[in-house]
């Protein structure tokens, strides 16, 4: 038997993605698993053809309708701790039912929404979805990556996250189906319909909860090895800036601190202004240096104000910081630069997809170039439409028909990346991917016609494996830790709240195109990651992430 399991003709059956040390099988678990990451997908893919329907709907400006985008991924920032702890209590099987269960509460809640007919009825459903996929992403995501041999985790991650992309071009079909469809008169019924998607998703998922209720999903714990439980265990007291350097985790761990003040920033001028209370910041807000700023007003002065207090806390943290890092155990999950790096890789990422996500319609919808009168026949014709102008360019729905195309080059790149990631180490395909990115946002800001159309697309292609690469990179090697580290690398979702804004905003002002600039920064910053990640992860991790022996 010994010589059996060592000769060539067994080396195959080791390498399989789904097959445990222990001769375990996981594939139907695997395959169970990934059916979250398709309902996900779909449910983020008519977030983003919802973006177009309330700015028409309700009249609102690209800055306001990013609203959408913030309800849905602050459901994710609250709630991404509370799950990650919830998953170390009741389990992956607990954590992804209770998940399902939340979706469910959120989808049915679209009906009286439907009724109610306001902008915050709407995001509020949107708010409560988000927290329940909060749950099955901070569970489904980690439970990937034990499903079988470790070295193939990011390989098996962005399987399963293929699933997620056949969710996405989903989503924008059905989105499109129910938000932009129109009566025999010609007349907008998308208010009326919009209900009908989130309805039927709350009868899936609470079907998908009875059978994951009944279902074999084993707790299988992942590698740990950089020994945390171990340390944690004898109590050994080494400190993080001695085993891994403190000039990384104290630039790191400032980096994080600074998006969740700026996260924590923005949920409160949202809260604020929900309160009334901007006349009342004028006061303190006109006290207090403004550079840049002319005038001060109701429409600015929380900013002003929050802009300050978040600045004097991280001056504040900044100092209180350094002492922290020096006392800090080599046990926290912390103290491991590779892990501290990904929440803020995953912060941008998110940012500049959800970015490009949500403002793809606009920028089809004005930026595309006029189209041959010929073209204005057949099935065709129904993508079409005049603007004011009387040049024929693509209307609403054609944009959200396209969205469903960018989501199938999102869905290619996903099956050709957990390919190339068998072969080439994870980290180095990220940052050529973060690169390529860079370069195809700087095409679409130059306005080159056709060619910044393209590149579109071929961001949507670059971007798809991103986020499974970067959550297996950020838990690699942290045991039973894991699943705590998950919860960090899923609240940084809240990336995706903050950053349309900021994009919407320069859209307004200077056009959809020279907007692109947002998410190229972004790019850059996640190509950074990848390409320090071997760095940050130290001898324990160069190897084992590289999916192939020879990297």
């Amino acid at each position: 038997m010994n010589t059996s399991a060592a000769s060539p003709a067994a080396a195959p059956a080791k390498k399989s993605l789904f097959v445990l040390a222990d001769g375990r099988n996981l594939i139907v678990t695997f395959a169970l698993v990934s059916s979250l990451f398709l309902l996900w997908g779909f449910c983020n893919g008519m977030i983003d053809v919802m973006d177009k329907h309330f700015q028409n709907e309700l009249h609102l400006t690209l800055a306001q309708s990013a609203w959408v985008q913030f309800a849905h991924y602050l459901g994710y920032f609250l709630m991404a701790l509370p799950a990650g702890w919830l998953a170390t209590k009741l389990g992956y099987k607990g954590g992804i039912i209770a998940g399902l269960l939340m979706v469910a509460v959120g989808g049915f809640w679209f009906i009286p929404a439907t009724h109610i007919a306001q902008f915050w009825a709407f995001l509020l459903g949107v708010c409560v979805i988000a927290a329940g996929l909060t749950f099955l992403e901070t569970v489904a995501n980690p439970y990937t990556t034990v499903l079988g041999p470790p070295e193939y985790a990011a390989s098996r991650i962005n399987l399963a996250q293929s699933c997620n992309g056949i969710g996405w071009i989903l989503g924008p079909l059905a989105g499109g189906m129910f938000f932009y469809g129109k009566d025999a008169s010609g007349a907008s019924t998308g208010s009326q319909t919009l209900w009908i998607p989130y309805a039927a998703v709350a009868v899936v998922v609470i079907l998908l909860a009875v059978v994951f209720y009944f279902a074999n999903v084993p707790d299988v714990k992942s590698q740990d090895v950089y020994h945390v439980e171990a340390t944690k265990r004898t109590g050994a007291t080494e400190s993080a800036a001695g085993s891994a350097g403190f000039g990384a985790i104290y630039t790191l761990l400032l980096g994080n601190i600074s998006v969740l003040a700026v996260s924590i920033g923005m949920i409160l001028w949202v809260i604020l202004n929900a309160l009334g209370v901007s006349s009342a910041a004028v006061g303190v807000a006109s006290s207090l240096p403004h550079p840049g700023i002319a005038h001060v007003a109701e429409s600015n002065a929380l900013a002003i104000v929050i802009g300050w207090a978040a600045g004097v806390s991280m001056l504040v943290a900044a100092v209180v910081l350094a002492r922290t890092v020096r006392r800090m155990p080599s046990h926290s999950i912390w103290s491991h630069p590779h892990f501290s790096g990904a929440p803020l890789a995953q912060f941008f990422y998110v940012a500049a997809q959800a970015g490009i996500f949500s403002f793809f319609i606009n920028y089809m919808t004005s930026e595309v170039p006029a189209v041959p009168e010929a073209w204005d026949s057949g099935w065709r014709a129904a993508l079409l439409e005049r603007n004011a102008a009387g040049v024929m360019g693509l209307s609403d729905k054609g944009a959200s028909f396209l969205v469903s195309v960018g989501f199938f080059c999102f869905l290619a790149g996903r099956f050709s990346g957990a390919a190339i990631l068998r072969k080439f180490a994870a980290h180095k395909v990220l940052g050529l991917y973060g690169v390529l990115n860079v370069l195809a946002c700087l095409l679409v800001f130059l306005r080159l016609g056709w060619l910044s159309v393209a590149c579109v697309f071929l961001s949507y292609f670059f971007m798809s494996i991103m986020f499974p690469t970067i959550f297996a990179l950020g838990i690699h090697g942290l045991g039973s830790r894991a699943k705590r580290a998950s919860a960090y690398i899923v609240m940084a979702i809240m990336g995706g709240a903050i950053v349309p804004k900021i994009m919407g905003a320069v859209g307004d002002a200077h056009g959809m195109s020279r907007a692109f600039i947002v998410p190229l920064v972004c790019f850059g910053i996640v190509a950074a990651y990848g390409f320090g990640w071997s760095r940050l992860a130290g001898g324990n991790g160069a190897a084992n992430v590289s999916l192939t022996k020879g990297h």
